[in-house]
């Protein structure tokens, strides 16, 4: 007797049509809530970069044509930010994808290999020679997920935390009733 195939999970109703374009000043807010959503402290408490509002201003505002976003029936469903860099004294030019994000509801439908190829596209149309990506070591799903497109020659990175809330300094200030960082 063969063994059955993978069951395959059904779709309530059909994926909306959803269209890749490059981020528009309009996306940043819900580019920025579904990262909130996406790339949580609790799940992810280490990241060596944050998800903030500073940091997806400043990728929008200096690298706004490798910044896209996936859109379906009006709404920002998933967004691919990257940014071209050329190391000093080389002449390569390197694609990095910094952050790559698809709302949940929408997971497994190709969208985020999508934003992956015409973000490629863009790379190359600037000249890069290599495209990198990072993800933490025990995110299987996106390490899974970027092999099946095309990445590989993996290099181990060790990233270390210290949580403050120990050390006495941070104890001693956090206890200090004068000590108001609240602004008026």
């Amino acid at each position: 007797m063969e063994p059955l195939p993978p069951a395959r999970r059904k779709r309530s109703k059909p994926l909306p049509s959803v269209d890749i374009r490059e981020m528009e000043l309009r996306d940043v807010s819900a580019v920025f809530d579904l990262g909130q959503k996406l790339f949580t402290a609790e799940e992810w408490p280490t990241l060596y970069r944050s998800w903030d509002d500073h940091e997806l201003a400043q990728l929008f505002s200096t690298e706004a044509e490798t910044c896209l976003v996936a859109e379906a029936e009006g709404r920002v469903i998933g967004f691919a930010l990257g940014r071209v860099m050329q190391k000093p004294r080389s002449a390569w030019r390197y694609g990095w994808l910094l952050w790559l994000g698809v709302d949940r509801r929408f997971k497994r439908n190709g969208i985020a290999t999508r934003l992956v190829k015409q973000l490629t596209g863009l790379f190359i149309e600037r000249d890069a020679r290599i495209m990198l990506v990072d993800t933490a070591a025990k995110n299987h799903s996106a390490i899974n997920f970027f092999r099946r497109n095309g990445f590989g020659q993996e290099i181990r990175h060790v990233y270390l935390s210290q949580n403050l809330e120990n050390d006495p300094r941070y104890i001693e200030r956090n206890d200090d009733p004068t000590n108001d960082d609240t602004e008026d």
